[in-house]
């Protein structure tokens, strides 16, 4: 199928091609470069509650929220003033500042999981750390990870499974030794067994497991509370740690994210995202005793230049207060509910191999009507039927993350009037991608 442009993209293709000059790929993540989707990256000049103009002047219905920190929207008032008076006391000094205290405070005064908190940069860096001090914690040296779970680029990491139900995994990028490769073990989500085997085989030496409690980098693959549960278990018979990765997870599913949802307590957490309120950072916590074991208190070294920088701990600091609110993750389930259920009805009415699985305020279109609980369970003709569809939503001034494979989220800025224009239009787009 052709896919015509019908909004002008003009500036940011100019833009595209000089940036090739630049950066590889002319971006500097992957993903934006627009590879699984059709036409040049859309080069974004602000933003606005939940609107986005890009540099030819349109305005953009935005569901990526700069992939899911901004929950309060763009430029909310609150936070952009939180912002500015902190640059207006300078942007950064490598020292303990008071604001960092109070991001840390709140966090931990809210969260039952969470006695001590580490300030990093990203999320990458805050699951790298968390690792380590796993294992300098436990003094073992493997770690177990999921098929399809997204942890960041560090090289232990970007690992895929090999075959077998216990098995190292293989680099999934240029540049990862296979020395690294040889300590992480990636299984299957959703299989008890292949943990069994696991740990029957390697159970000594596993310091921890890490997953995304809510796996939203590969598809929403939302798992079984009770096979969380029984990663819990068997992580604490086996003395090895159970981290929990909630970068995305982490104040978007409640104010204690995935633990709390479901109740479960993990021995470390990781976040990002959400608690820089759209500035660079990241952090890991847990147990006190655990945390005691990072520099300077113990020998798990750990530092960063601009760890706990005072203006993404006063952008954090001012977002996560708003979080606090009543009612307030309530009222934002409800949005995505009425958004998601309204255009899985159009789906169901038309006959349509669609459903739309959402927690919180996370969804994901899965053009399939199976539960998706692993990677390998999703269908790559999917993907290009939401290419179709991501190119149709551009032409309607709704914009998605460039991939398949990503999710979407609602901010506390979609009112009413904006859900229902997604609606119409996500159905109006549903109806040209279904037909090719």
């Amino acid at each position: 199928m052709k896919l015509e442009n019908r909004i002008s993209r003009e500036k940011s293709a100019a833009l595209f091609a000089e940036a090739k000059k630049y950066f590889p790929g002319g971006v500097n993540s992957p993903v934006r470069a627009f590879k699984s989707v059709s036409g040049p990256p859309l080069f974004i000049r602000r933003g606005e509650g939940c609107y986005m103009w890009d540099e030819d002047g349109n305005r953009l219905l935005d569901f990526c929220c700069s992939w899911g920190p901004l929950i309060l929207g763009h430029n909310h008032p609150e936070v952009r003033a939180a912002i500015v008076e902190a640059v207006q006391n300078g942007t950064s000094f490598g020292t303990p500042t008071r604001m960092g205290n109070l991001l840390g405070g709140l966090m931990i005064e809210h969260n039952r999981f969470l006695e001590m908190v580490r300030f990093v940069s990203s999320g990458t860096e805050a699951v790298m750390s968390a690792i380590r001090l796993a294992r300098g914690y436990t003094g073992r040296n493997k770690i177990v990870k999921f098929e399809g779970c997204y942890h960041g680029h560090a090289d232990a990491l970007l690992v895929k499974a090999g075959s077998g139900l216990a098995t190292f995994g293989t680099s999934t990028s240029a540049g990862v030794p296979e020395a690294f490769t040889r300590e992480t073990i990636v299984l299957p989500l959703d299989d008890e067994e292949a943990v069994d085997a696991a740990f029957a085989r390697y159970g000594d030496d596993i310091a921890c497991v890490i997953i995304e409690p809510v796996p939203a980098n590969n598809g929403l693959l939302l798992q079984r509370p009770d096979f969380l549960q029984y990663l819990r278990d068997k992580t604490r018979a086996h003395g090895a740690l159970l981290l929990f990765d909630e970068v995305i997870s982490g104040f978007r599913l409640g104010f204690e994210g995935a633990a709390g949802h479901y109740g479960i307590e993990p021995d470390l957490l990781t976040y990002g995202k959400i608690i820089g309120g759209g500035m660079p950072v990241g952090a890991y916590g847990g147990k006190a005793d655990i945390m005691h074991h990072v520099a300077p208190d113990g020998p798990v070294y750990q530092a960063g230049t601009l760890s706990a920088n005072p203006v993404a701990m006063a952008a954090g600091y001012a977002t996560l207060q708003q979080l606090l609110q009543p009612g307030f993750y309530e009222a934002l389930e409800a949005r995505t509910a009425r958004l998601t259920s309204a255009v899985q009805q159009y789906a169901d009415d038309k006959g349509y191999p669609l459903t739309l699985p959402h927690i919180a305020s996370i969804f994901w279109f899965n053009f399939s009507r199976d539960i998706i609980r692993r990677a390998d369970q999703i269908d790559p003709a999917g993907m290009e039927r939401f290419k179709v569809l991501h190119h149709e939503l551009l032409q309607r001034l709704v914009y998605l993350g460039p991939s398949g494979y990503e999710v979407g989220f609602v901010s506390a800025a979609h009112d009413e009037q904006a859900l229902a224009y997604a609606v119409e239009q996500m159905c109006a787009a549903l109806d040209v991608a279904f037909r090719q």
